[in-house]
């Protein structure tokens, strides 16, 4: 490590790694100091270890942001088709999964080869299992000093990658949030999510005899709503379709979830009773869902009819189980926590951060990039896609800043 850089990036992952090799690219004297043993860690656990490093559908409107317009610029400047572009010049193997998710055929490490490799052509230095200990900014000398546990090191620029704080097993740290902080930048409340649900009770007890179960579903929080996989869990509720919707979710409120998205069950019970007469409104559940789930919700929704055939069945109760299965409202007890969330939302105030250079408004030469920001991407790729954009674009501006 030497004694000054042009910049010094703190954190190996995705984001800091893409700024690196980008601003090296552009004549940038770049070090990147990562705390850990690795670099890229959590993209080579992303995925089940395939990385979902991006989707051909990434939009402004794919993001969570107090501010909507945030993460244009970034966007735009650098965007899904560019970083295709890298990993195909890479020879990554790489295929599409539902919703334009894009996984490599091979393992996650393919990724961060590639980021390693352009780094090191570029004459990046990576500097692993460095614990920064303190930030002092030089006002006079406009110059930043870093103290760690190997040394002192200067530069112009320093740019914040640290993260967020899921994950637990990979050591994380509120040191980015404590850096802005230490600078005047609001920090936004942080919590868990892409993140599975808890349930306590009669609820929990009944997803852990369904755990391993996944049907199609809709679930709606608030206004938004997503459409995919709902998972039982022995805990409570999982799959993509909670994990989407965690994002949007607010502790002690309802969820709704639309177990038969395309059935409406009222009208589909009122026929059955019709053509159907002396069947049990289970027989007729269980063409649509797993007999062990139909059993179930049978238990909790109609128990004093489970034996009756729908002919014995008054049409306000048809009416009102129908209506269960397409509008059923629980309220989660809470969330796995950061032991199993996929990203951390909230982080570094956007308002305090440049939209097209990623630099702080009150700090020059101060950046943060990736997760540490609150911008918190939907499931499918478009995490990644914030830390390679937002690396590229604070990137643009460190080679610029001179």
């Amino acid at each position: 490590m030497k004694k000054h850089y042009d910049a010094i990036i703190i954190g190996g992952g995705a984001a800091g790694l893409m700024c690196a090799w980008q601003a090296g690219l552009l004549g940038q004297r770049v070090v990147v100091l990562e705390r850990s043993k690795k670099i890229g860690r959590k993209i080579l656990m992303s995925g089940g270890g395939r990385c979902n490093f991006t989707n051909l559908y990434i939009e402004p409107d794919n993001f969570v942001c107090p501010n909507p317009h945030f993460v244009k610029s970034a966007l735009s400047q650098y965007t899904a088709w560019d970083f295709i572009g890298s990993v195909q010049a890479h020879g990554i193997p790489y295929h599409e999964r539902d919703h334009g998710q894009l996984f490599c055929d091979d393992k996650a490490r393919a990724i961060v080869d590639l980021l390693r490799s352009e780094c090191e052509k570029v004459g990046v230095d990576i500097v692993t299992q460095c614990a920064i200990d303190k930030i002092y900014f030089d006002a006079p000398n406009k110059q930043y000093q870093l103290r760690s546990s190997l040394g002192s090191v200067a530069s112009n620029a320093v740019v914040v990658a640290t993260g967020g704080l899921s994950i637990p097993h990979m050591d994380p740290t509120p040191f980015g949030y404590d850096v802005a902080k230490q600078f005047g930048l609001k920090v936004q409340p942080v919590r868990a999510s892409l993140v599975p649900y808890t349930f306590t009770g009669e609820l929990k007890e009944m997803f852990a005899r369904l755990s391993g179960n996944a049907i199609p579903t809709i679930i709606k929080a608030g206004k938004k709503s997503f459409q995919e996989a709902l998972l039982f869990t022995h805990r409570g509720l999982s799959g993509p379709v909670v994990l989407q919707i965690s994002n949007y979710w607010q502790e002690s409120d309802p969820i709704h979830i639309d177990l038969l998205p395309n059935t409406n069950m009222p009208d589909a019970l009122h026929a059955a009773k019709k053509m159907q007469p002396k069947s049990l409104a289970r027989t007729v559940i269980a063409q649509l869902l797993p007999k062990n789930v139909t059993l179930e919700f049978e238990k909790l929704w109609w128990p004093d009819y489970q034996n009756k055939p729908l002919a014995d069945w008054p049409n306000a109760q048809i009416e009102q189980v129908g209506n269960l299965f397409n509008r059923w409202e629980i309220v989660p007890a809470g969330t796995e926590g950061y032991r199993t969330a996929e990203v951390t939302l909230g982080g570094v105030d956007t308002d305090e951060i440049s939209s097209k250079t990623m630099e702080a408004n009150n700090q020059a030469g101060l950046y943060f990039i990736g997760e540490v920001l609150d911008v918190t991407g939907h499931l499918g790729g478009f995490n990644f896609q914030w830390a390679w954009s937002s690396g590229f674009a604070c990137a643009q501006s460190l080679a610029n800043s001179e």
